[in-house]
């Protein structure tokens, strides 16, 4: 050969340059792998100054005489004694360009130690279905060539340690990445968005074409969450992870280098064939205060060795940021979760008890559970006539009066406000949180709705109003409680006979009276003064049901009629 390329995965004839007519073209033999010029596979293409060819690991800087007006756009090069140069990929090149321009607006590139930076206005790299990431063992044959430790080289001395530029060089590096990656994704929470931003600049700042994240899922499943491709084309390809090089970052938590190629599934071990020739490829850890919650994968279908161990040492800067980003964005949406939940709870249970809802101290169980329960039901006697003499506003007023100071005293006994059902209030004792008397706290705040109501007829009397009047009845069993609707609409309700029951002692029960079962009074003790009314006949029972009027708790006033 003219030119001997020393690279392991370069064809003997992979490629010609020719002088045709006055120009020097590259053709590609039909190579495997493929040939790239300045990042673009080519398989004819007429070479200028400071094109940059890629064929495997190795990479060849051109350097052409033809005259000035002919030249493409390029940096000019020192003189060469030869058309091409060839060298290793991790040896500087002769010539250092400030930046260079690929030819695509949503490509960018790297040549020695300096990195080219797409323009702002460059239109966002397509996004992947996520179907299309698959991580199977055998379908990836990975030979990782470095390692980073956890935490290597993350540190930064003192400047009177400081003993060589070098390392001024490095600190400046990671301090740069960072502020660009901060100033690029801003103050964004939404992490879907987040995901596709951190890949975005990292496609600026590596030669990588495809990238992918990936985060553990609430049930400890490791599955992509974002995948992002630099090239249009690619967006329907197939994204092949190998599982070696995440099971190294998952148990090592450190930062990995390799060549990798895919295999045909239809083949194993030693008889696997490589179907898509070599890929380079770089996974690092997103680790928070120690803590392993994802995976961020960049490859490089350029070449085995596009990427070399001082672009593992950025991609490792560009995590170590975005994992503090995507941790403060999920913290924000949790925060945001709780605040939601907070302000639901509040309006159900009373402040302590929502406290402990909240914080974990309280279980609320979402498929449902049966839980010994006492039900509070009181509805407005006479409201429908009420409402046919009154305004719509009169009586939305008079309902949210009436409301506020029903709830607040069953907030007082600890009771979950369950709903309101028109002008009626169902309240529960037990559910979510338990107490053992909460039978006791159910009668004790049906009493103490009476006199609040009676001192609130007072005050409407005097205003000109009429004065409201309600029932009550207490109802205590097994019931079924947990979160009940649809996936749009979900409230915690409590389901079962025993509250069916309930409703209709309330129902039964004449204004200003409070009816309570024979399961609720047997509950309480001796504590309240009852008086027993009727058996209540109930449908699809053999024997009616013994019921009681609460005529106040002994040793303490009585409940007085309107």
């Amino acid at each position: 050969n003219t030119v001997q390329v020393l690279d392991r995965i370069v064809s003997k004839e992979h490629c010609h340059i020719d002088l045709v007519d006055g120009r020097f073209v590259l053709r590609d033999l039909g190579s495997l792998n493929g040939t790239y010029v300045n990042g673009e596979r080519a398989q004819e293409r007429v070479l200028f100054t400071g094109d940059e060819i890629t064929m495997g690991s190795t990479r060849i800087l051109f350097y052409g005489d033809y005259p000035k007006e002919d030249a493409a756009p390029r940096v000019p090069g020192p003189p060469a004694p030869v058309p091409v140069m060839a060298q290793p990929a991790h040896v500087a090149p002769p010539l250092v360009a400030s930046s260079l321009t690929a030819n695509d607006a949503t490509t960018s590139r790297s040549v020695g130690a300096t990195l080219a930076v797409a323009p702002a206005s460059a239109p966002r790299p397509p996004s992947r279905d996520l179907s299309k990431v698959t991580m199977a063992p055998g379908m990836v044959e990975s030979h990782i060539r470095t390692k980073l430790a956890p935490l290597a080289d993350q540190s930064f001395l003192p400047e009177t340690l400081l003993q060589d530029v070098a390392q001024l060089r490095r600190d400046y590096e990671k301090l740069r990445v960072s502020y660009d990656l901060s100033r690029a994704i801003g103050v964004e929470l939404d992490i879907d968005s987040l995901l596709a931003k951190i890949l975005d600049r990292a496609f600026e700042l590596l030669p990588a074409d495809r990238g992918v994240v990936l985060l553990y899922e609430e049930g400890g499943e490791l599955a992509p969450r974002c995948v992002r491709t630099k090239r249009k084309s690619a967006q329907d390809e197939q994204v092949v992870l190998s599982t070696t090089i995440i099971n190294e970052v998952l148990r090592d938590k450190a930062a990995v280098l390799s060549s990798d190629a895919s295999v045909d599934s239809r083949f194993s071990g030693a008889h696997s064939i490589i179907m898509q020739g070599i890929r380079s490829s770089m996974a690092v850890p997103l680790l928070y205060a120690g803590e392993l919650f994802g995976i961020m994968l960049l490859d490089s279908q350029i070449a085995a060795n596009a990427f070399q161990e001082k672009d593992l040492q950025m991609f490792q800067n560009v995590a170590n940021q975005a994992a503090v980003t995507i941790q403060n964005s999920l913290y924000a949406k949790k925060l945001q979760h709780e605040a939601l939940t907070r302000e639901r709870f509040q309006r159900l249970l009373s402040p302590a008890i929502a406290e402990q809802v909240i914080s974990g101290k309280v279980e609320v169980a979402k498929g449902g559970e049966l839980r010994d329960t006492t039900m509070l039901f009181s509805d407005i006697r006479g409201f429908t006539n009420m409402s046919e003499s009154r305004s719509p506003q009169e009586i939305v007023e008079m309902l949210n009066e009436y409301f506020e100071q029903m709830v607040e005293i069953i907030f007082k006994y600890e009771g979950t406000l369950d709903k309101f059902v028109g002008d009626e209030v169902m309240a529960l004792y037990g559910s979510p949180v338990k107490h053992a008397d909460d039978p006791i706290r159910a009668v004790r705040s049906a009493i103490e709705m009476l006199d609040v109501l009676n001192q609130w007829n007072d005050e409407r009397i005097a205003r000109g109003q009429v004065p409201v009047h309600i029932g009550i009845g207490i109802n205590s069993g097994d019931v079924v409680a947990g979160y009940l609707g649809s996936s749009k609409a979900l409230e915690y309700t409590v389901i079962g006979d025993v509250v069916n029951t309930g409703a209709r002692l309330c129902s039964a029960a004449q204004a200003g009276q409070i009816l309570v079962s024979e399961a609720t009074l047997l509950r309480t003790g001796d504590l309240f003064e009852v008086q027993e009314q009727p058996p209540m006949p109930l449908k699809g029972k053999s024997k009616p049901m013994r019921i009681y009027s609460v005529i106040g708790e002994k040793g303490g006033p009585r409940i007085g009629k309107p």
